[in-house]
């Protein structure tokens, strides 16, 4: 975290600003919360996400009762320096009441499914082999495992051709699958993927 504690203009709000906290991996909204300098210094040199909470009148850091903490790998402030995004990696839940988000019951929507996805594969990579297919899979090493992203390859691409839409979309689910075990095995994530394309997009655009 590079932010200037001493750029963020607190007076607008009243000594406080607004804090949007989002998960590093899903990009799922977890919760909305208040710092004012003093939170917003602690959370800094702490590396922990810690708030100003309107009904106490004081600090609190997450997770000091509950065990839930929030671990914070990024601060970004908007266009006005009033308002600020934490990007966090979660232990446990962010919402009081036992949900992983303050907005709704649902998990990571759209793209954050992959993370999560990724999350519940290093998990399972470490139970026993006998008990997950994941697990299997990965004490089988690499090579099947490559074998078996070929496997899902081909009949993705067959249902592609000659399937209908629902066996298109079950084929593809397991070719993903079997692809983040693939990168899961190599220390790899699927961010390694997203940044190649990232950066592809950006050659494009130097290169038209």
């Amino acid at each position: 975290m590079t932010l200037d504690p001493s750029t963020i203009d607190f007076e607008k709000g009243g000594g406080l600003v607004p804090v949007v906290v989002q998960d590093a991996a899903t990009l799922q909204v977890l919760t909305l919360a208040y710092m004012d300098r003093a939170a917003l210094d602690e959370t800094i040199t702490s590396g922990e996400a810690t708030f100003f909470s309107r009904s106490r009148g004081g600090r609190w850091r997450k997770g000091e009762t509950s065990g839930d903490r929030l671990h914070v790998v990024g601060v970004t402030p908007d266009c006005d320096n009033d308002a600020l995004v934490l990007s966090v990696r979660p232990v446990g839940n962010a919402c009081h009441l036992n949900r992983v988000s303050c907005f709704g019951n649902a998990d990571a929507p759209g793209l954050g499914r992959i993370a999560r996805l990724e999350q519940t594969i290093a998990v399972r990579a470490a139970a026993d082999p006998s008990e997950s297919w994941t697990a299997k899979l990965v004490a089988d090493g690499p090579k099947r495992i490559a074998q078996k992203v070929g496997e899902e390859g081909v009949e993705t691409a067959l249902a592609g051709v000659a399937g209908p839409d629902e066996e298109l979309a079950s084929e593809a689910a397991d070719l993903i699958y079997h692809l983040l075990v693939l990168l899961h095995a190599r220390n790899m994530v699927f961010q390694d993927v997203l940044d190649v394309l990232a950066s592809r997009a950006e050659a494009g655009k130097a290169h038209p």
